[in-house]
């Protein structure tokens, strides 16, 4: 099993953006050295007093530099605010600046409707599906030099590395992401913490509907990852304290409170208790969107969970309110996992 860790630089209880970037930047560099394969930093907007990360261009750019090895990528690039070009030239010159270690990660999003106005994006798409298919698309021929001669953008020419070209990926939480990547021949991340009960669903509709990319652009069989939150401590009852905070920002959500993670003691509040361990197996249904456990428990859980929808790689994400804790959780499981 691969191991990965996307991070969303939360700004934790008095500390400010420099503060959440500082402990993005140590993260990424225990994960090189602890083996993890890519390290992925995300796009949110608008709630920045508790995410920080916004730009992933930005990030990844800084993340590369400070680091020698790991894979850096965006876990996503929302494509419904940009041009196929723009993103293109973008992940272009990070590739140019670090070669071989890019990742694209193409996905869509509607936020908070104040960022989406001001990022001007059409949130009432007639056809949303196949709008962000072309924009892969279209980002992707870009990338890849992949228009016809007569194309009025065949003549664009974009910063590159001598050899590589930035992996691409799509990203989603539905059977419909997982159409478009398999039709585009492109590797395709699942979010588990978003809709865990459609994950074996969208993997297979993603090898039903797979097609090699004509420009190379992606794998020659179906690759995917899946993506999880997961909260590992020395025993199951620790990890579920930790898994606290992440149980308790999903009920704000549920309320419409947005990207607040709160302290272990203030979610255990909030709950009304320390959640119950991560049952060990998992239900065949209503799977859980964090997961949590001892070592040995959280390897037991992710193999049921890559065997269930057949991939090697986990993309791990967290939302551990203490700093300490999400590293430690992270050595920990690269330990049970041995990578």
């Amino acid at each position: 099993m691969n191991l990965s860790i996307v991070d969303l630089a939360p700004v934790r209880d008095g500390d400010s953006a420099t503060d959440a970037y500082a402990n993005t930047v140590a993260l990424a560099q225990r994960a090189e050295d602890l083996g993890y394969s890519r390290f992925w930093v995300a796009e949110h907007h608008g709630m920045a007093d508790s995410i920080a990360s916004t730009t992933p261009e930005t990030l990844i750019a800084y993340l590369a530099a400070e680091t020698d090895e790991i894979r850096i990528g965006s876990g996503t690039v929302l494509l419904n605010h940009y041009q196929p070009f723009k993103v293109a030239e973008t992940f272009g010159s990070l590739d140019a600046l670090a070669p071989g270690r890019v990742d694209l990660g193409l996905g869509r999003a509607t936020g908070i409707p104040a960022a989406d106005r001001a990022l001007g994006t059409d949130r009432q798409k007639r056809n949303p599906d196949e709008d962000h298919a072309e924009k892969i698309e279209a980002t992707v021929n870009h990338l890849y030099d992949g228009f016809d001669d007569d194309h009025p953008y065949a003549e664009l020419t974009l910063p590159r590395s001598a050899d590589d070209t930035p992996e691409t990926w799509v990203l989603g939480s539905s059977p419909s992401s997982a159409e478009i990547a398999g039709e585009l021949g492109l590797r395709y991340c699942f979010a588990g913490f978003i809709r865990p009960n459609l994950a074996e669903q969208a993997f297979e509709t993603y090898r039903a509907n797979f097609e090699p990319s004509p420009l190379a652009a992606g794998p020659d069989e179906p690759t995917g990852m899946l993506a999880l939150n997961v909260a590992c401590a020395e025993t199951d009852e620790d990890a579920a304290r930790l898994r606290a905070s992440a149980e308790a920002s999903y009920q704000r959500m549920r309320r419409g409170v947005v990207g607040s993670l709160p302290p272990v003691e203030e979610a255990v509040d909030e709950l009304g208790g320390v959640p119950e361990p991560t049952p060990n197996p998992l239900p065949a249904r209503d799977r859980p969107r964090a997961i949590s456990g001892s070592p040995d428990t959280v390897a037991d859980l992710l193999e049921q969970l890559t065997e269930q929808v057949g991939v090697e790689d986990v993309m791990v994400q967290n939302l551990i309110a203490d700093h300490d804790d999400v590293v430690r959780s992270h050595e920990l499981l690269a330990d049970a996992v041995g990578i």
